[in-house]
């Protein structure tokens, strides 16, 4: 016997397909015409484009929502900050509760490494931290926090990924001594290991990944078995991966295999 609640659920999934579907072919979905077009309010739209972008097939917009690869009028961090938000959000908690105060660290621009910082500059009880950061929003992020020191290589300004790149910031980070880099990727594959889009923030890593002793991967789910353009930490080089629960079987087994450590952290829910 079919109940209420399963119709309504099913009733949600269906009009959640449609709109998907109409943000690829359209582009763009605003609230408005989109409680018109299904008879809801506003209110339940809302939490139907929440629910899209959580599974990262729009980025909702103010009065609606964008096909993510249309969404070149936001920059594109803050376009990516909100995709696979709460994943991002228990993989940073965990990787900040490896930290250990009196390290030194290295974070990247990426989004995942930007939710570690957010955890790092919540716990309020480092007496020596140092972070070293090609991130501007990671590096605004913890300045000011009381034991926390930030450092940043030298180089030019990546608007869409408010990064700082180039050769001008191989010179600090080859004197610097880290302890472990925390890492985001595009993609990830036994294969090609850690990869990122663009060889400018691949070169960068790839500095990052040098400096430590350690790296550690920050991988959301959407990640796995990709490749992009650049490999900066062959799969031999890393140490582990904090990833959001489950983590495919095969691969999972075959970098465990491989003696990296898969560390799978369950996001939270609403």
């Amino acid at each position: 016997m079919t109940t209420e609640s399963s119709l309504g659920e099913t009733f949600a999934e269906e009009r959640q397909h449609q709109i998907g579907r109409l943000v690829v072919e359209r582009g763009r979905v605003r609230v408005g015409d989109l409680a018109a077009r299904f008879g809801v309010s506003g209110v339940t739209i809302r939490k139907d484009l929440a629910e899209l972008e959580r599974q990262g097939r729009l980025v909702r917009t103010h009065g609606g929502a964008v096909s993510p690869s249309g969404a070149g009028a936001e920059r594109a961090f803050d376009v990516r900050e909100r995709l696979q938000r709460t994943e991002k959000d228990a993989i940073g908690r965990a990787a900040a509760a490896m930290v250990a105060d009196g390290e030194s660290i290295a974070l990247d621009a990426s989004t995942t490494a930007y939710a570690m910082a957010r955890h790092l500059g919540a716990r309020r009880d480092w007496l020596h931290l140092t972070v070293v950061t090609n991130g501007l929003r990671i590096a605004l992020e913890l300045a000011g926090c009381p034991g926390v020191t930030v450092v940043m290589p030298g180089g030019f300004i990546r608007p869409e990924a408010l990064s700082l790149v180039g050769p001008m910031g191989e010179g600090l980070l080859a004197r610097v001594n880290v302890q472990r880099a925390f890492l985001g990727a595009t993609g990830f594959s036994v294969e090609a290991g850690l990869c990122d889009g663009t060889e400018e923030e691949a070169q960068i890593k790839r500095l990052l990944v040098a400096a430590a002793s350690e790296t550690v991967g920050l991988v959301d789910r959407t990640k796995w078995s990709r490749t992009s353009l650049a490999t900066f930490c062959p799969t031999p080089a890393l140490t582990a991966v904090i990833t959001d629960a489950p983590a495919p079987v095969l691969m999972a087994g075959a970098l465990r295999d491989a003696g990296v450590r898969v560390v799978e952290v369950p996001a939270a829910t609403a």
